[in-house]
């Protein structure tokens, strides 16, 4: 069975960076496009951006130029590089694929 586990969230200062990392484990990760979601307090889950088995990729208006999904197929693991952050930028990240989804990490933009 898939499985997906999210880690590298934590508390950051405005114009921060945090690298994002996403194990997959059951499945091998060159098999599925992985996308990265993110959900605010009080707002519904939006796209961050995708990254296809090419490895080409595509981003939300909100976090182009700023964010930048790769992929490492040997360690079967998705990154999510977020630099510049912004206290909008705050909320549980989530990695998707293979139909499954992983339990999220916390990001905090704050001073």
């Amino acid at each position: 069975q898939v499985q997906l586990v999210e880690s590298g969230g934590g508390l950051v200062q405005p114009g921060g960076s945090l690298r994002l990392s996403c194990a997959v484990s059951g499945r091998i990760l060159s098999d599925s496009d992985m996308y990265w979601y993110r959900q605010a307090p009080g707002k519904q889950r939006e796209l961050v951006g995708l990254i296809r088995t090419d490895t080409t990729t595509n981003y939300a208006g909100s976090v182009r130029g700023r964010f930048t999904i790769s992929r490492d197929n040997a360690k079967n693991t998705v990154y999510l590089q977020m630099n510049n952050l912004q206290r909008e930028d705050t909320a549980v990240y989530y990695c998707g694929g293979f139909g499954r989804w992983g339990q999220g990490t916390q990001v905090t933009v704050s001073s």
